[in-house]
């Protein structure tokens, strides 16, 4: 199982890196919303919109996430920050108010186009976040979900080797406090690393600042990967779906990354704006 995981992770990222860095924008705008697109079906399919309703779910996502492509490429930048800062508020909202409460008190939302509208909550900040990055400097987008990415590494061996302690036993069993320990500890050693790498450590105080942005982050995907476990846990299915080998679906990949690129989109706008 971990060697066909270990494959699957190879060949996406050599994949990805080809995209993030030899893609046109207007191409790499049409694969994010393929990926999208993709995570609907496996949303709709975990919310209950089946049928007729899963098609109309998965053509209004389709449709959204083209209008922001087209929005954008319609207008002047200036005219692009409104909307981009009223998608991005609304993943602040879910992922930073809602999503805490929902997995306290084990909610359970039982309307399968309220749970489509959390979707669109979920998925299109995600896509929006993931060209405005690019658009801005392809080596940030791959920065943060590699700091993400090293995060789940991390979490996942420390777990195997020293987890205990549950975290989430009711939500998530696997998950464990020595594997959130692991993953704060690999994510230090990855900012300190790039600091040093790229110079930034001269130009900012990386550490404890930088390492404590970064352990916020962590939270962040921890929360991401709790709340997708729930939904699943409340779809009754183990995986989001078949697409990755070993990896289970498209969500199950992307989960960490939902309430943390749309979170790092905000702040360089508003990075940009002050």
């Amino acid at each position: 199982m971990l060697k066909q995981r270990v494959i699957t992770a190879i060949i996406l990222f050599v994949l990805f890196l080809l995209a993030l860095f030899g893609l046109p924008a207007l191409l790499w705008s049409a694969l994010v919303v393929a990926m999208v697109v993709l995570g609907a079906v496996e949303w709709a399919r975990l919310s209950g919109l089946s049928g007729a309703d899963g098609k109309r779910y998965l053509l209004i996502t389709a449709v959204l996430m083209l209008l922001l492509v087209g929005f954008d490429a319609a207008v002047s930048a200036d005219l692009q920050v409104l909307p981009h800062l009223l998608v991005y508020a609304a993943s602040v909202v879910l992922w930073v108010f809602i999503v805490p409460v929902w997995l306290m008190t084990s909610w359970q939302l039982r309307s399968p186009w309220t749970m489509g509208v959390v979707g669109w909550v979920v998925l299109l900040p995600t896509g929006l976040a993931m060209m405005d990055l690019r658009a801005a400097n392809p080596w940030w987008l791959l920065g943060i979900m590699a700091l993400v990415w090293m995060a789940d590494i991390s979490a996942y061996f420390a777990g195997k080797r020293f987890g205990k302690h549950k975290l989430a036993p009711s939500i998530s069993p696997g998950k464990t406090w020595e594997g959130v320990a692991g993953a704060l500890l690999g994510v230090a050693i990855y900012v300190l690393i790039v600091a040093w790498v790229t110079g930034l450590y001269k130009q900012y105080l990386v550490f404890p600042s930088g390492v404590l942005a970064a352990w916020w982050w962590v939270g962040l995907a921890i929360i991401g990967d709790l709340f997708e476990s729930a939904i699943k846990r409340q779809a009754g299915v183990k995986d989001s779906g078949s697409l990755l080998p070993g990896h289970g679906g498209l969500l199950d990949r992307i989960d960490a990354l939902t309430p943390t690129l749309p979170l790092a989109a905000l702040a360089l706008i508003l990075q940009r704006l002050s």
